[in-house]
């Protein structure tokens, strides 16, 4: 692209900026605060190193303390904000295949006075380590992607437990202790009743391993492929099962990681995605399996166990898809987890998600809100940008799962 070509693009996204904030407006109420909105979004988008908030107010030539009292102080409707970007996706994006993702990411910080935070482990760090806690919920369909939700996970001992340390950080009083599982359930019902519609939903094992996660995710009406620990444990004969049980004679169940220690259902081949380093296959078996939490029987669903052809990595996943659910689809959504990960990459690599340097427990919040609204504006010119170029090789787009054998 020649020099004219790319101040072509950059003054055809400023002006894709203003109509993109245009949307925003009635959520901002002062014209002034609307400015200051378009400086923080600008600096995230920007080149800066470091997108804390004096360097992208110093670039924009805006007093460092004014940024700092838009993101604590100044009134503007940051949920309101938080529903818009959902009801954009939804109108923008709907797909009757999306799929809901849920995860959570850390933050290192240093001292004791930002909100939530607690020495525990920072995946970002790879160890135990001061940080941050939040919990996500991405959205993903065909090739687009987004966060459309994340909150900040107040950890109990340390922090809901002493009342007098949540006010010096201005955490209201309301804000309580959640385990992780149901803050991304909240966040999942909050992004429902803004118009954001999924068929599944995907987390990790964390998630998985939680019965009423998984309850509590079918009760509201998504089919969940979710992974889990190597300990879940339960029955892959249901036929013989549901006899015994007549019978009143329920036999032990098996940890899914002792299964088929000789023989078993045969390995498919599944080509999942292609990565930089070429194709990614696992093998994978699928069976019908009934879970058993302290040996009680529960409702069939779909076992998934795969098998990296490389490494021999093994994961597992449950699902409570239907029985007609073709292989190629579950491998799909339980793969599909790269989504939010890549969008965790690119809010800390590109828009300085984890740049944040405020303390109190509202600027956090909101910063975490207009990030996923930087980001969202990020994917969507992205998308719009690659339409005018080749394709570029990288993962199937969703159906496009296939077995390799």
């Amino acid at each position: 692209m020649n020099e004219v070509n790319v101040l072509e693009e950059m003054n055809g996204l400023r002006c894709q900026l203003t109509w993109f904030l245009k949307r925003f407006e009635d959520c901002i109420t002062y014209r002034r605060n609307r400015g200051h909105l378009r400086t923080y979004v600008e600096g995230q988008l920007s080149a800066l190193p470091r997108k804390s908030v004096e360097p992208m107010a110093l670039a924009a030539g805006t007093p460092p303390r004014t940024l700092q009292e838009f993101l604590e102080n100044y009134s503007w409707d940051h949920e309101a904000v938080r529903r818009r970007v959902q009801q954009l996706v939804a109108k923008g994006h709907a797909d009757a295949n999306a799929i809901a993702l849920i995860d959570e990411t850390s933050f290192s910080k240093k001292g004791n006075k930002t909100a939530g935070v607690q020495r525990q482990w920072c995946g970002s760090r790879g160890k135990q380590d001061n940080c941050v806690m939040t919990v996500h919920l991405g959205y993903a369909a065909g090739g687009f992607h987004a966060l459309v939700d994340s909150d900040l996970y107040l950890p109990k001992e340390t922090w809901h437990e002493d009342r007098e340390r949540c006010r010096a950080a201005h955490i209201p009083d309301h804000v309580v202790y959640r385990p992780k599982w149901r803050i991304a359930l909240e966040l999942l019902d909050r992004a429902m009743q803004n118009g954001v519609h999924c068929k599944f939903l995907v987390a990790d094992e964390f998630y998985g391993g939680v019965p009423d996660f998984r309850d509590e995710v079918a009760q509201r009406g998504l089919l969940y492929v979710l992974e889990v620990p190597r300990s879940v444990a339960g029955w892959v004969d249901t036929t013989s099962l549901e006899k015994r049980c007549a019978q009143g004679c329920i036999p032990h169940p098996k940890r899914v990681s002792t299964l088929w220690k000789r023989g078993g259902p045969c390995w498919q081949h599944f080509h999942v995605k292609n990565t930089d380093k070429g194709p990614e296959v696992w093998d994978a078996r699928v069976v019908r399996f009934i879970p058993g939490p302290n040996g009680i029987p529960r409702e069939q669903c779909w076992l998934i166990v795969a098998r990296h052809v490389l490494t021999g990595e093994m994961k597992y996943f449950l699902s409570n898809a239907t029985a007609d659910t073709a292989p190629e689809v579950l491998l799909h959504v339980a793969f599909s987890r790269w989504h939010i990960e890549r969008l965790f990459e690119d809010g800390k690599s590109h828009i300085g998600l984890d740049h944040f340097e405020v303390r109190n427990y509202q600027p956090v919040i909101r910063h975490l809100i207009l990030s996923m609204l930087s980001l969202l504006f990020l994917v969507e010119q992205t998308h719009r940008l690659r339409e005018k170029k080749p394709p570029l090789d990288g993962a199937p787009s969703p159906g496009s799962y296939r077995s390799a054998a």
